[in-house]
């Protein structure tokens, strides 16, 4: 399974991404799938998560900003990030792993993307 992110940036408070997550290699029934991010100096986090029923679980802090969704055949998990604010700025990573239920948001995914930085100024 290979997981490829793409879709960070920098701009200013207030402004929108989307990230995007090419899933290759990963054709199972029942899997998890998230985003994750950490920032310099602070330990990573759970963003965002789906599971292969479509159920999505957010961390309280990006709850009604940021929207987790796949696409159909679902190779693609993409993270809509709206309303951005200077403490979203971190390396975000795309992970997955197979059967469930899922560890979100524990990170103990199997596997996990090279990251994308996401840079938002005040």
């Amino acid at each position: 399974v290979q997981l490829v992110e793409s879709g960070g940036g920098s701009l200013q408070a207030g402004g929108s991404l989307r990230l995007s997550c090419a899933a290759y290699g990963y054709t199972y029934n029942t899997y998890c799938m998230g985003w994750f991010r950490q920032a310099p100096g602070k330990e990573r986090e759970g963003v965002a998560g789906m599971d292969s029923d479509g159920i999505t679980t957010y961390a309280a802090s990006v709850k009604g900003r940021f929207t987790i969704s796949q696409n159909n055949p679902k190779s693609i998990l993409s993270l809509q990030m709206n309303s951005l604010k200077p403490e979203d700025t971190a390396m975000y990573y795309c992970a997955a792993d197979l059967g469930l239920p899922c560890a979100f948001p524990r990170d103990d995914y199997n596997y996990w993307g090279q990251g994308t930085q996401v840079t938002v100024s005040s």
